[in-house]
């Protein structure tokens, strides 16, 4: 084959949702202005209308995973890559199991932080933010991701919806203003307590400053007025829902230091900045002296591509909500896990079901930085190695637990070893060989040929049955790595080493040789085997690496509709066999 070759419901009031739907809701800026009529909702909201033709009852709900929205200060990286592709191989494995899937991405423009950048380009905050959204829009699409929305945190409908859950928020009592004081980062967007920061000396400078003990950035003290979020006063609920869903944050690790903070560290959360000092953002509704909290504004996104608020009794689940899964990089845990479910508990909507917070891709292991140098541009990644090249090495060698080391040698390696030697070899000695016809050998094994070992194959006779039974067992073993442990990469390596026993069994037996000496039965035994075995792989390689997974189904034979999860399965198709695709001439081991 070339390519392998080559380089829970919403528990709003019904009565006051129904009512602002039916009367037709105005956003808070249009009240404020003095606007007469509803705000012009986006078209997909507007189907979530009271119009009992339109009413949803009873429908399964989709699949929906997100990724976190990225910051729009500087360019992407692979860190960015890596988010992208892990939610992508989550989206494509509920669609090859013939679920309905939603994928969300997007990124967060408003804060400090992107003023700042804007500032020191002198260029308007929205320029700034067309250019460096439609960056990431480039990298999702480069990187082959089946996003169904694209939200950006300066898109109307999502202000609406920020707008309304500030609104909700306040009618129940849980924002308030206050004088804050703290230690802030503006690089994390983050007030911190005096016991997480520490003072520290630049290396570089070798001036002293206050850095945040988390992050090791640099925190200014800072004393204003602002409005507060009431977190404390749902620290019993958020700690009764995690003792109920003690697997809710991936790794575990990680759940118990969400766990701690929530016990030591929780303080009433500071969701507002004031215009002085933060102007690019959502204004407060009804302050235009306050700027939203660039994070309460960002951790919405996910519930305004859901549909939020426009949902009628029995369609609160049609675009997926509440996600399945959400993705995001370790350093943001505590936003996702802490601050997100207090702001869902308080105005009694269902939480997300998972979170996976997954590693740091390093170098030389070292954290990647732009001021030493080794950030590794995606764009020339993928188009020096391929995107399912790309793909796949950032799957198999990423890390959840742990961090992980990004080197041009890591990917060689795995390139080699696992698609060119592995799949690559594997579709060859399969196909290519003058020995054997594939679909003849399929048709027989159908009819009932294969079911003894004979000649030559009993000496194999374990290490046949082993494959078989691996083979038959690899779509369970992966589900269970997808939907229990949330770790696609083990589901990966699964694969793979079903591809590898393939390959081992031939390497063992040489086939090519059997026919030679007259066992052509045994020799077709055994390719039987390495066929369904590489079937299978194909079939669950596909949310993985969909154009090298499909060009390997065209060059077995397999028909499109016999690739879903269903079908990977020992002996559950018997019409492949024929390449669809050239094979690039023939040759004989």
């Amino acid at each position: 084959m070339q390519g392998f070759l080559t380089a829970s419901a919403l528990k709003l009031p019904r009565s006051s949702l129904h009512t602002a739907i039916r009367a037709g809701w105005v956003c808070f800026s249009c009240r404020r202005n003095g606007a007469l009529r509803p705000t012009t909702l986006p078209s997909y909201r507007r189907s979530f209308s009271s119009s009992p033709a339109r009413r949803i009852d009873a429908a399964p709900k989709p699949y929906y995973v997100t990724t976190p929205i990225f910051y729009v200060n500087a360019a992407p990286h692979v860190g960015h890559l890596y988010s992208m592709v892990l939610a992508d191989v989550f989206k494509r494995w509920e669609v090859l199991k013939g679920r309905q899937a939603y994928l969300c991405t997007g990124t967060d423009e408003h804060g400090m932080k992107v003023q700042r950048a804007a500032e020191l380009q002198e260029v308007p905050p929205k320029i700034f933010c067309d250019g460096n959204a439609e960056t990431f829009m480039d990298l999702a699409q480069k990187a082959n991701m089946s996003n169904d929305y694209f939200i950006r945190t300066t898109d109307p409908d999502h202000r609406e919806t920020v707008e309304f859950f500030w609104g909700r928020l306040r009618e129940r009592g849980y924002i308030y203003e206050s004088k804050h004081e703290g230690w802030y980062c503006v690089s994390d967007e983050a007030f911190y307590p005096e016991n997480m920061v520490e003072k520290r000396v630049n290396s570089m400078t070798g001036k002293p400053f206050i850095a945040s003990i988390e992050t090791g950035n640099e925190v200014e003290w800072t004393e204003e007025r602002n409005y507060h979020f009431r977190l404390t006063d749902l620290r019993d609920r958020l700690l009764q829902f995690y003792k109920e869903n003690p697997q809710w944050v991936v790794p575990a690790s990680r759940m118990a230091d969400v766990v701690s903070w929530v016990q030591n560290n929780l303080e009433d959360l500071s969701v507002s900045r004031p215009v002085s000092r933060l102007n690019w953002g959502i204004p407060v509704p009804d302050d235009p002296s306050q700027t939203i909290y660039v994070w309460v504004d960002a951790l919405i996104n996910y519930l305004t591509k859901a549909g939020y608020p426009m949902w009628t009794p029995g369609s609160e689940n049609a675009l997926g909500w509440p996600a399945d899964v959400h993705i995001i990089g370790k350093d943001i845990v505590r936003f996702h896990c802490v601050y997100w479910p207090g702001l869902l508990l308080a105005l009694d909507l269902p939480l997300p079901k998972r979170v996976l917070s997954h590693g740091h891709w390093m170098m030389d292991s070292r954290k990647m930085s732009k001021s030493i140098g080794n950030v590794v541009n995606p764009f020339f990644a993928i188009d020096r190695w391929g995107v399912d090249t790309m793909r796949y090495f950032m799957i198999y060698n990423g890390g959840i637990s742990q961090d992980s080391d990004y080197d041009n040698s890591f990917i060689v390696e795995r390139y080699k070893r696992g698609l060119q030697g592995g799949v690559g070899g594997l579709l060859n000695r399969v196909t290519r060989s003058k020995a054997w016809n594939v679909r003849s050998i399929i048709q027989k094994a159908h009819e009932g040929g294969y079911n003894a070992l004979v000649g030559e194959c009993e000496p194999m006779q374990t290490e046949i049955t082993e494959l078989r039974e691996a083979t038959d067992a690899l779509s369970l073993k992966a589900l269970d790595f997808f939907e229990e442990q949330l770790n696609p990469g083990r589901a990966l390596k699964e694969i793979m080493e079903v591809v590898f026993q393939a390959n081992r069994l031939l390497q063992h037996t040489e086939p090519w040789n059997l026919v030679k000496r007259g066992e052509v039965e045994a020799a077709h035994q055994i390719i039987y085997h390495a066929a369904e075995a590489l079937r299978v792989a194909g079939i669950l390689l596909q949310p993985f690496m969909p154009e090298k997974s499909a060009g390997l189904l065209d060059r077995l034979g397999v028909d499109q509709g016999q690739r879903s999860f269903d079908h990977a399965r020992f002996d559950s198709d018997s019409a492949y066999g024929v390449s669809t695709v050239p094979l690039w001439g023939r040759r004989t081991e």
